[in-house]
């Protein structure tokens, strides 16, 4: 082994999320601010102690798995802000198939929850598909990790919303139950599907499609700039019913 070279790396904890697959996910950290959940500590690193002083902080970085990634030995990416159809290095992406299949994400960072079984960190605006392994968690230093000079080759702004989102009025009651779970759903929705998770060649208006949120299944279609979700089912296995 060569000087300074990491043979293995250590889980501290798994991303609860409400992304329950990889469909969906904002491919950036705090696009979607209804985006709640916590980072469930294992055992050896649920102690208080060394999370002291973390309170004073607003977000934190999260070093990351993407578990659900294949690893990539291609040397060039087609990211989605190119529209899919143009290429970069690997190295010049933010794409999950990486060598060694390690993200960096900041979330706002909200407390601590104290549980009988370990300690989790509460945080918001997650772009983490549940389950995912954290490695290390750094606080966010606005002086030193906000550079306001700095530029980007393709991603110069934050992505607007690219769809309309509408609900069909028989999804009311569907609704006001799920907000009774997870307040603040529908808007998560909003958030969540107006990026357009679908993939960059799909344009088929027929088509319905699903995304597994929370607990429940949610299916939509798409009609050139607008989005109906058109039913809300609960997930197999869930214990939340509609």
């Amino acid at each position: 082994m060569m000087a300074g070279e990491v043979s293995s790396l250590t889980i501290i904890g798994y991303v609860e999320s409400p992304y329950k697959e990889k469909f969906a996910v904002p491919r950036q950290p705090n696009l979607a601010t209804e985006a709640r959940g916590k980072i469930c500590l294992t055992q050896d690193f649920s102690r208080p102690e060394l999370f002291t002083g973390l309170e004073k902080f607003s977000h934190i970085w999260l070093i990351f798995a993407f578990h659900l990634a294949k690893q990539n030995n291609r040397s060039m990416v087609r990211p989605p802000r190119l529209g899919g159809n143009q290429k970069v290095g690997i190295f010049a992406s933010r794409s999950p198939f990486r060598v060694n299949n390690l993200g960096l994400s900041c979330v706002e960072f909200k407390g601590f929850e104290n549980k009988t079984n370990g300690l989790n960190l509460l945080v918001a605006g997650l772009d983490l598909v549940d389950g995912t392994p954290i490695y290390d968690i750094k606080p966010y230093l606005p002086y030193a990790d906000v550079i306001t000079t700095a530029t980007s080759g393709f991603a110069e702004s934050a992505p607007t919303a690219e769809l309309s989102v509408e609900f069909e009025a028989g999804l009311n009651n569907q609704l006001k139950a799920c907000e009774q779970v997870y307040p603040g759903f529908k808007t998560l929705l909003i958030q969540v599907l107006g990026q357009d998770p679908r993939p960059a060649f799909h344009s088929d208006p027929e088509r319905i499609y699903g995304v597994a949120l929370v607990n429940w299944n949610v299916r939509f279609s798409v009609n050139k700039h607008s989005l109906m979700v058109c039913d809300i089912q609960p997930l197999t296995g869930s214990n939340d019913t509609l």
